[in-house]
């Protein structure tokens, strides 16, 4: 019990209290500031990892990006590159294609020209009996 006149229970109760104070603030209290700490540098740490993590995703996206960019334009370049040789090879076979052409054109050319000759060389040589038969059709009388 508490009483109003000092006496020796007062310093006994002070000493008291301080000493579970101390013995609190080593026993439960600095331990539990210790954990408290040790999560707060924790979480501290966990968040600059997550902020390294997401400037280093960013910066990975990017460089997909600028890769992906970098592969179409080859692929366009590689692709126009492909037009190019297959329009010269597709000129080139065309162009045989013409000489060849040209070639059949000029040797069917002589070959018409030599028939249409040798035709008209024969019509020359039978024109005569023609028209000593044409003539008689039209006198009615053997010539």
């Amino acid at each position: 019990m508490i009483t109003v006149i000092p006496d020796i229970s007062l310093v006994y109760q002070m000493i008291n209290f301080l000493v579970l104070l101390f013995v609190l603030n080593l026993v439960l209290y600095k331990p539990i500031r210790n954990v408290l700490l040790e999560r707060k540098a924790k979480v501290g740490g966990l968040e600059n990892d997550v902020e390294k993590a997401s400037v280093d995703l960013i910066t990975q996206k990017d460089s997909y990006k600028n890769g992906l960019k970098e592969a179409r334009t080859k692929g366009l370049k590689k692709k126009e590159v492909f037009i190019e040789e297959a329009s010269k090879e597709e000129k080139e076979i065309i162009e045989q294609i013409n000489r060849k052409a040209q070639a059949n054109f000029a040797e069917i050319k002589k070959q018409v020209s030599a028939e249409t000759e040798q035709a008209r060389k024969t019509l020359e040589g039978e024109v005569e009996a023609y028209a000593k038969a044409i003539g008689e059709k039209i006198l009615g009388r053997a010539c």
